[in-house]
């Protein structure tokens, strides 16, 4: 094992501490020619997704920044790594076990694997030097191993009723009908989100807020960040954009991270397909300058959503405090109870982000884009924020 050991630290110098593409090749070199170092190689891989796990990382965290950075032999490498990596742990953190499911999931039968011994010694020495020069962030949760498991539950009624709606809308041809499914999405979310704070008050449950981080992909990201900080906002939450690492974490109470979650995606989907066909009828028209009009027309659509979300969430809270003002008086109104989670969420946020920057939103320059871009955002249920989203 010595001489093994050896091995690996003598190419791991040079793969990450020599010149560049010849050190990395060096370290290549050294690990081809040594078979027996493949085992201890893989244990160091996963000691290194430990160390990022304790810097606050998660697995989709990982394979983004790999994705991003690297080429598909590494994100599967990575993958197997990850899935090898976390079967050591009895229980793991929330969200770890979807997050998990997914890895690799689009990488297909057919991808490319590393043909000889060497490119199998660079693939990992690349992931590897990625894996050791990520810094510390700031975490979402505790890192697998320390978490406390909680009593396993399915799936709240609301969610797949939610999640069912949301299909529909992405689905549909018809704006108006995906619309309408939307709305009616986003009001469910914002009740449910008002019966778990209600409930959280009566039985004064120890309810603090959590966090969760959400990928916004290049490109047009900044377009995306800000249809995320709108849905966010429009469901109690915060969220700050992480630009350098393709990330926005978001801060608030567990019913609306999942809401928050849901919506984004599915809006995400909805704003993409609109675009692709408003497009071709630019293009039919003899139109060119397809990128400006689609990242303006992303810019619009995010600039409107929020409020239109908004009011289907404001409208439930208005019913919740009308009834409650009808019922049991103003001591069971959701108003303040409201107030006190929007308090929290807050504090929460600058709490984990004492630092943040907004900044000023550019590349709204082409007016068919822009009015397209509000059009479906009108169609799709969406907001008008004066800001961009906050840079930690």
């Amino acid at each position: 094992m010595g001489s093994t050991d050896s091995v690996i630290d003598d190419a791991f110098a040079a793969a990450l501490y020599g010149d560049g593409d010849e050190g990395l090749d060096t370290g290549a070199s050294l690990l081809a020619a040594a078979p027996g170092s493949d085992a201890e190689l893989r244990r160091r891989g996963e000691e290194y997704l430990g160390r990022a796990w304790r810097g606050g990382w998660q697995p989709a965290d990982v394979v983004r920044l790999v994705r991003r950075d690297l080429e598909e032999p590494h994100v599967r490498l990575a993958a197997d790594l990850i899935r090898a990596e976390t079967r050591a742990y009895a229980h793991l953190p929330p969200r770890w076990t979807e997050q998990l499911a997914g890895l690799g999931r689009d990488l297909g039968p057919e991808a490319a694997r590393p043909r000889d011994r060497f490119s199998y010694a660079t693939t990992h020495l690349q992931l590897y030097r990625l894996l050791l020069r990520l810094p510390p962030i700031e975490p979402v949760g505790p890192p697998p191993g320390e978490s406390v498991p909680g009593p396993v539950e399915g799936e709240p009624r609301m969610l797949t009723r939610v999640r069912a709606l949301l299909a529909k809308a992405e689905a549909t041809g018809y704006p108006e009908e995906a619309e309408a499914l939307t709305a009616k999405a986003q009001e469910l979310m914002a009740r449910h989100s008002l019966d778990e704070a209600l409930l959280a008050a009566r039985t004064h449950a120890k309810d603090v807020p959590g966090a969760c981080r959400v990928g916004v992909d290049a490109p047009y990201e900044t377009a995306k960040a800000i249809l995320l900080d709108s849905v966010a906002a429009a469901n109690h939450c915060r969220a700050v954009w992480n630009e350098a690492f393709g990330f926005s974490t978001v801060v608030g109470f567990e019913p609306d991270l999942e809401a928050v979650e849901l919506l984004y995606t599915s809006l995400l989907v909805q704003g993409t397909a609109a675009m692709t066909k408003a497009e071709a009828g630019q293009r039919a028209a003899g139109r060119k300058r397809t990128k400006t009009f689609r990242q303006t027309f992303l810019l619009a659509y995010a600039h409107r959503i929020g409020a239109r979300l908004a009011r289907a969430g404001e409208h439930a809270v208005k019913e919740a405090a009308e009834a409650a003002g009808v019922s049991g008086g103003s001591d069971a109104s959701p108003l303040p109870v409201l107030a006190a989670r929007d308090v929290a969420v807050t504090g929460r946020a600058e709490r984990m982000f004492p630092e943040t920057t907004t900044t000023r939103v550019r590349g709204a320059t082409d007016g068919e884009g822009w009015a397209h871009g509000t059009a479906a955002a009108d169609r799709a249920h969406v907001t008008p924020r004066g800001r961009g989203p906050a840079l930690p």
